[in-house]
């Protein structure tokens, strides 16, 4: 984490990690927070030596996103480097009792897990991916089922033992300023918010939305924003399965980051679809969605049917041939029909939702509160 490179990525578990580090702060506890790089952040921020890392880059004559573009091995290989040194200090100063407690609170936590029990305070890790998503952690984590583990959705312990020992599942959350309900919303189109690869099954939302005009007479339109990988050899799902798509009635806006432009996105549409045919283990976008009292239409994919409870959407089965595979013809006719039937979902009813599950003071309580436990 670093705020050179925070701004420019789709989703960081490092915007999560300050906001976390912060609401802690404000419920009374004493927190540091080790990075890379700096960060802008109220609390006490401990940083690596990253002077050997930029004499690197100063020899190519390149910034850290420029390194990460050109050459991602390098630039992983090096940050690596900088992260085992910043875990070997985190739990030399624990060990010196400066922390009662070590939450490691990033995708790269590999690392760390050889370690852990090197430390004479409590560990605790908390992944953002699938558990089984890469190979490296899939082959990896099982091994230390026994430390300490938090699921940010019960859907994402499903690649993980059963005897993995838990500690807590706590969702996400975000401030509840910072989205608001907006009551005279444009609603004359389904928003998709996220990255455009094919496990998010953009798609089928594209084909759902033109099977709900053809069998309805309306031209509601579909905006897709986000980022696609059209410049990496190996992924040509844009330029052959959603570029050829777009029109009048399907939109590409590009990529927005910031919260007054997902506000103005999400808050004037119809609803936001989340198609994702993968075991997806959270999904920022849906709280942000209620958040702005936007409703939701999701498959029933991993940690979405979670997430689209209490009336806060309308959660689409995922219908599958007989060999198993996914049905898309089945499943985009009942994305249509949600689509149909999602204005019957009050924009009220989202936000309560969201203020009843998925604050950032809620999510930060719960953190304390198993602190708490692991401590004593």
């Amino acid at each position: 984490m670093h705020r050179d490179i925070l701004p420019r990525v789709i989703f960081s578990p490092g915007q999560l990690a300050l906001d976390l580090c912060e609401g802690l702060e404000k419920l009374g506890a004493e927190v540091t927070l080790l990075t890379p790089g700096p960060v802008d952040t109220s609390v006490r921020n401990v940083t690596a030596d990253l002077s050997y890392f930029e004499h690197e880059l100063a020899g190519r004559g390149d910034g850290y996103m420029d390194l990460l573009k050109k050459h991602p091995f390098t630039f992983i290989t090096l940050a690596r480097q900088v992260q085992s040194e910043l875990l070997a200090r985190a739990f030399a100063m624990a060990n010196n009792d400066e922390f009662d407690i070590v939450h490691i609170y990033t995708n790269e936590e590999d690392t760390a897990l050889p370690f852990a029990e090197l430390c004479k305070k409590p560990v605790v890790f908390t992944h953002h991916d699938p558990f089984n998503f890469l190979v490296k952690y899939k082959n990896l984590f099982p091994k230390y089922a026994r430390l300490n583990w938090i699921s940010i959705s019960y859907a994402q312990r499903a690649g993980m033992p059963e005897h993995t020992n838990w500690v807590g599942n706590i969702y996400h959350g975000i401030d509840e300023k910072m989205f608001h309900t907006n009551t005279t919303p444009a609603a004359d189109y389904i928003a998709y918010l996220g990255r455009i690869i094919e496990p998010k099954g953009v798609h089928l939302a594209i084909e759902a939305l033109r099977k709900f005009n053809q069998n309805t007479g309306q031209q509601l339109r579909l905006k897709i924003a986000g980022k696609h990988y059209s410049e990496h050899k190996k992924d040509n799902y844009w330029q052959s399965r959603i570029e050829p798509l777009l029109g009048e009635d399907v939109e590409y806006v590009g990529f927005i980051n910031t919260a007054r432009e997902k506000q103005d996105f999400l808050g004037n549409a119809r609803a936001l679809i989340i198609p994702s045919t993968f075991q997806e283990p959270f999904g920022m976008v849906m709280i942000e969605a209620l958040a702005c009292g936007t409703p939701l239409i999701g498959l029933h994919s991993g940690a979405i049917s979670e997430v689209i409870q209490n009336k806060s959407g309308i959660l689409v089965e995922k219908s599958l041939a007989k060999d198993g595979t996914l049905d898309e013809q089945q499943t985009v006719a009942g994305l249509a029909d949600a689509i149909k039937n999602v204005s019957q979902v009050s924009p009220s009813d989202a936000r309560a939702d969201f203020e009843s599950r998925f604050t950032l003071d809620r999510m930060c309580q719960e953190h304390l509160a198993a602190y708490q436990k692991l401590i004593k």
